[in-house]
């Protein structure tokens, strides 16, 4: 995968102009219940989106990559308003009349198109008919409430390998030069058919401990390119990840990272014994 290095157009477009270096987010979002206020998750994203415009820029735009969104090839929403999707069920009604109103940006993500490249050179895809999923919504409506940032979300081709996704993320890294904060949105260890009612947050399966913590000290050592082999690690990632939808959005964020960028931990804790909620701030 090559990016076509021609930046010029992007000066043009108001979400894109030259902008202090943004840090990269990989958030574990775990249950969509976490979304809703009185949660400590909820609270933690909350916490992290009021350093923007103190402790960190502000973004101009946001770039997210959720679990919850697979397609054939990689597309970018490119719709001037995108809905709320509401892509779970059996939850209480509350969580469904969430809405978070963002404004996309068409013409952010044609240009995006152009500039991120998959295999062959082939441009991404536009698409004006996905929207914002509880990947994405479910932590950015805590972290930007006032939703006056626009979004565009960039889905995930399931079928390449993970070294395939990891090199197109390191294509992202120029963007952060560009106002762009890069949310990529999943879970280090998903695995509901083990989850444990009750379990507390402190509680996990040794199977589940042993890869957060492994993937954790490749982060730690700045190692991110051993990320994206997490698959020899042959029966404790299959244990981890049954389907790995939710391991993918990490390697878009420490892709956009520098291996000697220092990585910041928070919400270090388990839900159900089974999904592993460390996430990392790189910046």
């Amino acid at each position: 995968m090559k990016a076509n290095t021609d930046l010029a157009a992007l000066d043009h477009i108001a979400s894109l102009k030259k902008s202090d270096r943004m840090p990269v987010l990989f958030v574990g979002h775990g249950s969509p219940m976490n979304a809703l206020p009185g949660n400590e998750y909820f609270n933690s994203w909350q916490a992290l989106g009021s350093e923007f415009g103190s402790k960190m820029a502000r973004p101009q735009l946001i770039l997210c990559i959720s679990a919850h969104w697979l397609t054939d090839g990689w597309h970018l929403t490119a719709m001037a308003q995108p809905k709320t999707i509401h892509d779970f069920g059996g939850f209480p009604q509350e969580l469904f009349d969430q809405q978070y109103p963002a404004h996309g940006d068409a013409a952010a993500a044609k240009a995006l198109a152009q500039l991120v490249r998959q295999r062959n050179s082939l441009p991404l895809g536009l698409d004006e008919n996905w929207g914002l999923d509880h990947g994405a919504w479910g932590v950015l409506k805590p972290m930007f409430p006032a939703a006056d940032i626009p979004v565009i979300q960039l889905s995930m081709d399931y079928r390449r390998a993970p070294e395939d996704h990891y090199a197109l993320a390191q294509q992202l890294k120029m963007l952060r030069e560009r106002g762009v904060l890069i949310v990529g949105s999943g879970n280090i260890v998903h695995n509901l058919r083990e989850m444990q009612r009750g379990a507390a947050a402190s509680q996990a399966f040794d199977w589940a401990l042993e890869f957060d913590q492994t993937t954790g000290g490749h982060i730690q050592q700045g190692n991110l390119g051993a990320l994206q082999n997490f698959l020899k690690l042959g029966s404790l990632a299959r244990m981890a990840h049954p389907t790995h939808e939710h391991y993918l959005p990490l390697l878009y964020a420490a892709g956009a990272a520098d291996a000697g960028e220092p990585a910041r931990f928070f919400n270090i804790s388990y839900q159900g014994g089974s999904i592993a909620m460390r996430s990392v701030v790189w910046g």
